[in-house]
């Protein structure tokens, strides 16, 4: 196979498709979700056969446990992903919609429509359901899009991209229109990410070191994030309890998150009160924890954090701790040492908690609220082709609207320019 015109065609024909998906109505997109669907829980069996075949060549390969079960289909990850084609279908259609409609003084109306993007090329690891997941979310969305899977999961990707080519066949829409890459060989994500006559944007989705190769060397726009190194502030005169519930969840709900806490800032008052309390339980649930001279002077048996703490997104029960004198300073650090992912503050305090969402330059900025907050399905988006620290065009947890954009309408009835 010459992988650089195998890509081309996929380009072709994805652009081709664009074109015709682009008039689609709401229904025929919604009728081929729920299509497809029905095709993925009919086929179950087959989809677990075909992800045994990549879990017994992962296991052959030496693939960790946390990998392979990333990996994993299991029932009810397959009900998953049904269940996420169904409430994408459910979800508005941002495409076509108008908005800021008004008159100028020449008597021409003026206003914005969605519309969708045009080619999604999406590049992704391990993760079979994100096969599902993001062509679901381009297809509602008026986007024709290029799936890349990673290696370890070419059988499963395989497999669930033939229930997506029957959903859109049994509704008359054009196969192209999703697209998943037969080959493994990674010259075709070199080709995907420098097609920019048939590609209109790249959406990666896996390890930084993946992210930061496709950054470098695309000529496509990309829509990414790199790190999710995600802080709590307690502020002076917080409620403790609830500073604690929040900053367990934010930690030890799960690990391997890019949402999860990996710094814990803490204000010099209460800092005393509330280290310990939150010491004994993160004690509890095998958390290592990291502090600055200032938080080992209170808790003496933890382990003293280095410069590179504050810049490590840890992805594992390990916590960096650091007393800051107030909201200056923390938001300063924050500020310095954040990704740009989700911060949050715990604080009674109406002004330091506005002067914190003005202030901190994150893309999900929190009140009182745990930081595994902050992903598409808690947004309210049903699902996301992932969470964008950029700061043009989408930002945050990306979904429906987040693949769209958006083009100027003039209504005139005759008006010319003087």
């Amino acid at each position: 196979m010459n992988i650089a015109d195998y890509m081309h065609t996929l380009g072709r024909q994805a652009r081709s498709a664009s074109r015709k998906l682009a008039s689609a109505g709401t229904d025929i997109k919604n009728r081929a979700l729920l299509a497809i669907a029905t095709d993925i829980r009919a086929n179950a069996e087959s989809l677990k056969q075909e992800n045994e075949r990549d879990l017994k060549a992962g296991q052959d390969k030496g693939l960790d446990a946390a990998l392979l079960d990333r990996l994993t289909l299991t029932d009810a990850r397959i009900e998953s992903m049904a269940e996420g084609l169904e409430q994408i279908a459910a979800l508005p259609d941002p495409v076509g919609e108008v908005s800021e409609m008004t008159y100028r003084p020449s008597g021409i109306q003026l206003g914005k429509m969605r519309v969708p993007l045009g080619v999604v090329g999406i590049i992704y690891e391990s993760r079979p359901n994100v096969t599902a997941d993001a062509a679901a979310l381009c297809l509602k969305s008026g986007n024709a899009t290029i799936l890349r899977g990673g290696s370890e999961a070419i059988h499963s990707n395989q497999a669930i991209a033939a229930c997506i080519q029957r959903g859109l066949n049994l509704v008359g829409l054009p196969e192209t229109v999703i697209q998943v890459v037969e080959t493994t060989d990674r010259e075709a994500v070199g080709a995907l990410i420098t097609m920019s006559e048939y590609v209109d944007v790249i959406v990666p989705r896996g390890g930084k070191g993946l992210i930061e190769r496709i950054s470098q060397d695309a000529r496509v726009p990309v829509i990414k994030h790199l790190d999710g190194i995600c802080h709590v502030y307690i502020d002076k005169g917080a409620d403790l309890d609830m500073a604690e519930n929040i900053a367990l969840n934010a930690k030890c709900h799960r690990y391997g998150v890019c949402n999860a806490m990996e710094t814990l800032l803490v204000a010099a008052d209460e800092a005393n009160a509330v280290l310990p309390r939150l010491a004994v339980k993160y004690a509890e649930e095998g958390v290592e924890l990291r502090g600055c001279e200032r938080t080992l002077e209170i808790l003496p048996d933890i382990n003293k954090a280095t410069a590179e703490d504050w810049d490590t997104e840890y992805l594992a029960p390990i916590l960096s701790i650091k007393i800051v004198e107030d909201i200056d300073a923390a938001i300063a650090h924050i500020n310095t040492h954040s990704s740009g992912h989700t911060e949050s503050i715990i604080t009674q305090d109406y002004q330091r908690s506005r002067q914190f969402l003005a202030e901190v330059d994150s893309s999900s900025v929190m009140v009182n609220a745990s930081t595994r907050f902050a992903d598409g399905f808690e947004y309210g988006l049903g699902a996301e082709i992932g969470i964008s620290t950029d700061k043009i065009h989408a930002r945050g947890p990306v979904g429906l609207e987040g693949l769209t954009s958006q083009k100027w309408i003039v209504l005139g009835s005759g008006q010319i320019r003087k």
